[in-house]
């Protein structure tokens, strides 16, 4: 008997009672003190001791600060039996309903020899099921093969837990085997050999665990089950329906076995069925899947004479398969088994088949209502800002501050205080674009932060407000900023919007976008003017909405808005007659790492060596006193800015130089990478204006990108630009071959992603892209890992168009001869170009 037992033992159930209230408060208080081993035997000793029910122990013992993993069950069993406690079982559930399912073996030891001291059946819940699976695991460490056989024979919880087994995700993880012979599935197998378990019961099980699928780790001991099982034709007859869905829709690790018990069950299956599966199987990309498909069609072709026009027709549907050698087994097999296919000739396709291009949405309503403004800031605090909604925000901060400040400061308070929303201090807080948020926050929610941040936005204006000037009037700048000119913008316009807080009535923001892309329709901005009235046009707000029109020359417009006899009207007549910001020179150029910063710099040596980036500069004449258009080339390893995805909304309509100020983050998706940078694609593929190699460049490397969500985001900016007609497929190809040829980004990633382009119905699009990218690739004496796919692909696509294009070095690489894949697939290509 433990010394606490021994305690225990000598008081009555009062005292008992009154101690366990004791023991209860005394736990709570010491919030910060781990129970663990010892001190956590003693404790569930104490608490089966003197706690009246088992809801106030499992209470007491199941607190984050109690380890039980440690504790023997043995005493508090004792414990219980000596008191004559009827609710130990109880308490066993009660603790498994808490058990945590990423960490079920912690307590599960504990747990279980309470229900065996009790012999009350076990839990099935998703945690205690993965703990059981975990006690396998030790017994797998520690003992003999031919042990857990013995161990699970004998085990009381093993007909009520092994169903389960077969249903919690993940939990196959804890059963993966340890070597030859080894491991649970062979126990298990071996209990269904000899009758311990019945065998269709686990058969059944695996069966399901396969077609609800899981990571494939956690599916893999199932598969060694299922092979150990080694079903019987019949039994896999008796089953088709689910081995016929696995096949045609498990992953390819899957499949396969289920494609070789369908395979070896022979003429137990029903014929239309494995036809009908064969269609789909036909078109998965695992080669070795197919392949296999293809000779068992084949060979059923031979034994059912009588059926062999019906299995010719389903092998000519693999010429839709992706990969060329297959396609050419499909068509050949159909044809020795009587399938005649029709001669069609491809007549040139003029162009893609994509659906018309989708406008881009409308920018969502101004925010007129004080709780959904506090509700908008409060969602988005401490998080990045996209630049429609951060609009949006400023603009209700305009309208709101204006007319109700009251109710907006008493709504806003709270919400910034709950953030920690702090105001910052110091010349270098002027041009920090989260110092200025914060403080424009905080100055609407309390005039007195308002007061002292007022001098500060005197500052920033007062050092903007002959930049503004020149820009719109050309004039010769008098020298560059320190800071980027999205930060000069944004800081200007937020010190601006600090300064109309003050104001009454404030009609809101003339930059305020009309469309998700970031830009103002003309006609909008025209009636906010009209709106204004005599009242002066802010000048960095109309300088932002002047930014966000659409190029174009609209002289009927013009008119109207010189009629309104304003200077912010004449602004706009002026910009609408064509003295908008004129699109920069580009310039391609490839930059190296940055310096080494000492001696301990490791990130150095993982930096690519090399960069394809391009640089802008405004036209000749044209003064840039802001930056907008000039965008240098910074040296690999010296990271994009923050906020740099607010560039697409403040330069709407100038693909060609925010693509040039996106480059490097968008080249390290494929560089180094990094996941996220590409999404900002489709918004600027949504934007308009000419790209230019800027943009060439950006989705070159968006398609080569790391991380598939990345590639996704690529490959939609691409058929935004195609569908519109506005793709410069050759300028793209160019890039990303002179990419690939250069080592700087992995070529094979791309395959996919123009794939789903041809699908989606790119197809001359993405034949012009390959004819030129192929050429800088097939000059070298190593052509890169993927070139043949891109062949592939660029014949399909060249027969299916009837465009031909000439492909220089070609022909070179069908004249080396061989049977390398290089080689096979160029000998493709050239026979598509020249029949």
């Amino acid at each position: 008997m433990s010394a606490v037992g021994a305690l225990l033992s000598t008081l009555d159930e009062p005292a008992r009672q009154a101690l366990g209230q004791e023991l209860t408060a005394h736990v709570r208080s010491r919030r910060d003190t781990w129970w663990g081993d010892r001190q956590a035997t003693a404790l569930a000793v104490a608490a089966v001791g003197t706690l009246s029910t088992a809801s106030k122990t499992s209470a007491l013992l199941g607190r984050r600060s109690v380890e039980l993993g440690n504790v023997d069950p043995r005493p508090v069993i004792e414990a219980a039996r000596l008191r004559g406690v009827p609710w130990l079982a109880e308490v066993a559930y009660r603790l498994a309903e808490r058990m945590p399912r990423s960490r079920s073996w912690e307590e599960w030891d504990f747990i279980a020899g309470l229900l065996l001291a009790e012999k009350a059946p076990p839990p099935t819940g998703d945690a205690f099921v993965a703990g059981w699976a975990h006690s396998l695991w030790v017994a797998r460490s520690e003992s003999r093969p031919r042990s857990l056989v013995d161990k699970l024979r004998a085990d009381p919880f093993l007909d009520t837990l092994l169903p389960r087994l077969f249903e919690v995700d993940g939990i196959g993880l804890d059963l993966t085997s340890n070597g030859a012979g080894q491991g649970v599935p062979p126990a298990l197998a071996a209990l269904a050999t000899e009758g311990r378990l019945d065998r269709s019961t686990v058969l059944d099980g695996v069966l399901g665990r396969l077609l609800r699928g899981d990571r494939p780790g956690a599916l893999r001991p199932f598969l060694a089950l299922h092979d150990l099982l080694a079903p019987t034709p019949a039994e896999v007859a008796a089953r088709a329906s689910a081995y016929l869905r696995l096949l045609a829709d498990a992953p390819g690790p899957v499949a396969g076995p289920a494609q070789r018990a369908l395979r070896d069950a022979g003429g137990d299956l029903d014929l239309d069925s494995v036809l009908d599966t064969a269609r789909v199987v036909l078109g998965r990309p695992e080669k070795a899947l197919v392949r296999a498909q293809l000779s068992w069609l084949d060979r059923l072709a031979r034994q059912r004479p009588d059926r062999s026009a019906d299995i010719a027709e389903v092998l000519a549907s693999g010429v839709g398969q992706p990969s060329a050698d297959l396609r050419d087994r499909a068509a050949a097999l159909a044809q020795r088994h009587g399938h005649r296919p029709v001669a069609t000739v491809t007549a040139p396709v003029a162009d893609d088949e994509l659906p018309p291009p989708v406008p881009p949405a409308l920018a969502p309503p101004p925010i007129t209502d004080v709780d959904e403004l506090a509700e908008e800031i409060s969602g988005l605090l401490g998080r990045h800002w996209p630049a429609v909604v951060l609009e949006r925000v400023l603009d209700g901060l305009v309208r709101l501050a204006t007319t109700d400040r009251d109710r907006l400061a008493a709504a806003l308070s709270p919400v910034l205080r709950r953030a920690e929303v702090r105001r910052h201090h110091g010349g270098w807080a002027a041009f920090n674009l989260r110092a200025q948020l914060n403080g424009l926050l905080l100055a609407a929610a309390d005039p007195a932060v308002a007061h002292v941040q007022r001098e500060q936005w005197s500052g920033i204006l007062g050092q903007r407000r002959t930049w503004t000037q020149r820009l719109l009037r050309r004039r010769p700048s008098a020298g560059p900023s320190t800071h980027s000119p999205l930060t000069q913008v944004y800081c200007s316009r937020l010190a601006e919007i600090g300064q109309r807080l003050d104001g009454s009535d404030d009609p809101g923001l003339l930059a305020a976008p009309t469309s998700t892309t970031g830009r103002v329709d003309p006609a909008a901005l025209y009636e906010r003017l009209v709106a204004l009235g005599d009242r002066p046009a802010w000048r960095w707000d109309l300088t932002q909405a002047l930014l966000r029109l659409p190029a174009g020359v609209d002289d009927a417009l013009a008119t109207r808005a010189a009629a309104l006899g304003t200077a912010a009207g004449d602004e706009l007549a002026g910009w609408l007659r064509g003295a908008a910001l004129p699109g920069p020179v580009q310039q391609v150029v490839v930059v190296g790492r940055r310096e080494r910063n000492g001696r301990y710099d490791f990130s150095y040596d993982r930096l690519p060596a090399r960069r394809t980036l391009v640089t802008t500069a405004a036209p000749e004449g044209v003064a840039d006193p802001l930056g907008l258009l000039t965008v240098p080339a910074p040296a690999v390893g010296q990271g994009p800015a923050d906020w740099s995805d607010l560039w697409p909304a403040l330069l709407p309509g100038h693909r060609g130089v925010v693509a040039a100020r996106l480059l490097p983050a968008v080249a390290s998706a494929a560089q180094e990478d990094a996941e996220g940078p590409v999404a900002m694609l489709p918004q600027l593929a949504d934007g308009g204006g000419v790209g230019g190699p800027a943009f060439d460049l950006a989705l070159a490397y968006g398609l080569c990108a790391r991380h598939e969500v990345d590639r996704v985001a690529a490959l939609d900016a691409l058929l935004i630009v195609a569908a519109a007609g506005e793709l410069d497929a050759p300028g793209v190809g160019g890039r990303l071959g002179a990419l690939a040829a250069d080592e700087q980004v992995t070529l094979s990633r791309a395959v996919t992603p123009l794939r789903d382009a041809v699908a989606a119905g790119a197809r001359l699009s993405v034949w012009r892209l390959l004819a030129a990218a192929l050429p800088p690739l097939l000059a070298g004496s190593a052509p890169p890992r993927g070139t043949p796919d891109l062949l592939a692909l660029a014949a399909e696509t060249a027969g299916a168009t009837g465009v031909r294009i000439e492909l220089p070095g070609l022909a070179d690489v069908v004249a080396r001869g061989g049977t390398s894949r290089l080689v096979t697939e160029a000998r493709r290509l050239h026979t598509a170009l020249i029949t």
